[in-house]
């Protein structure tokens, strides 16, 4: 086995610095993987950008990252579903509080992950395309079936309609790509948001409408969309989408709401220590934009919370995804990587590079860096 190194986060908004690591063993339940793409996403933009802001409990230098997909390269005691030499994509768990963060980082060679957020994959997927899906899609699948959030029926192979539509503002993302291909497995009608661009791609990962989210009347044409059927949920996703998801559920007449994003973007802070302007106006403005949302939220009796995809490792959300439905659905092609990754380099020192592309969002890709 090759040694270590990481991408690490020496000091709060510093760039990405690659030096040694040391390798880890994986602990019981534990598997260790030769990263050969991992992808960045717009936590790892958020701890780098604002500092301690988020992820208070990280110490520096720190390794961030959460999406991976490589070989096997070492198996911890008791583990069972894989062997060296396996093709995995996983859920790297560093950042979160509790764990082992310079062991469980994605942004290194070799990464340890649980054995119970890991997938095989099948071999017409490649590591790049695969590595675009870990935190999106255990994100989604904590926001619907989780039991504090939406608590959906879980997805099967043959699913029978539950005669009942779920909402996704926020269709082409990541997280709503996802989540629209876990509703539809579960039997749900899907409505969703998208640009026209992505119409198409949107009724090909199962949603039945699509409405320009920019157009003034969407909250109007959603609603009727609904049709006065039961509505299981609204997933909101995207800066300033909480307020409209509450108002579509108020109308079209259900109790819960599932919030992902905070009313502004993170990037609009700045990237510096101490108060500004610019930091005082952002956070006023998400204070204020929350207090509203959730009051609206009251008013009609919603449940509006927030999701934080990792809650699953402590949940029946996560068996159910990664050990019971993910294998299967990925080797049948029934759930696909979505969207599509966007390769923005080769080696450890690339990775800055693409959190650099995502703060500027230059691209509506999933940003991925081989290894």
């Amino acid at each position: 086995m090759s040694s270590n190194a990481a991408a690490w986060l020496p000091s709060p908004r510093a760039d990405l610095v690659v030096g040694p690591a040391a390798l880890h063993e994986p602990g019981p339940g534990e598997i260790l993987i030769r990263s050969r793409a991992v992808a960045v996403n717009p936590l790892d933009d958020v701890k780098q950008w604002t500092g301690d802001l988020m992820y208070r409990w990280l110490g520096y230098p720190a390794v961030l990252g959460e999406d991976v997909a490589g070989e096997v390269a070492a198996v911890g005691e008791g583990v069972t579903r894989f062997a060296v030499g396996d093709r995995v994509a996983a859920y790297a768990v560093g950042m979160e509080r509790g764990r082992r963060h310079e062991a469980e980082g994605a942004f290194q060679l070799y990464v340890v992950v649980r054995e119970d957020l890991a997938t095989p994959l099948p071999d017409g997927l490649s590591f790049e395309q695969a590595a675009v899906l870990p935190l999106a899609v255990s994100t989604a699948a904590t926001a619907l079936f989780q039991d504090d959030q939406l608590a959906l029926r879980t997805p099967t192979a043959d699913a029978a309609p539950t005669g009942e539509t779920l909402v996704v503002w926020g269709g082409s993302t990541s997280v709503g790509s996802n989540a629209i291909q876990l509703a539809v497995a579960a039997g749900y009608r899907v409505i969703t948001t998208a640009s026209p661009h992505n119409e198409s791609r949107m009724r090909e990962l199962g949603a039945e409408l699509v409405v320009d989210y920019r157009e003034p009347g969407a909250v109007a044409a959603i609603v009727s969309g609904v049709g006065g059927r039961p509505l299981a949920g609204v997933v909101a996703i995207g800066a300033g989408s909480g307020d409209a998801a509450v108002r579509i559920a108020a109308t079209a007449g259900t109790r819960r709401v599932a919030l992902l994003s905070p009313p502004v973007a993170f990037t609009t802070l700045p990237r510096r220590g101490g108060p500004s302007i610019a930091f005082l106006r952002a956070m006023t403005t998400i204070g204020l934009s929350q207090l509203a949302t959730q009051a609206r939220a009251r008013r009609h009796g919603i449940n509006a919370r927030f999701v934080w995809g990792s809650s699953l490792m402590t949940s029946s959300v996560g068996p159910m995804l990664w050990e019971e439905y993910l294998p299967g659905a990925l080797a049948e092609g029934r759930h696909v990587c979505a969207p599509a990754a966007e390769i923005v380099g080769e080696g450890l020192e690339s990775i800055q590079h693409a959190l650099n592309l995502l703060h500027a969002g230059v691209s509506a890709r999933k940003l991925v860096v081989r290894l």
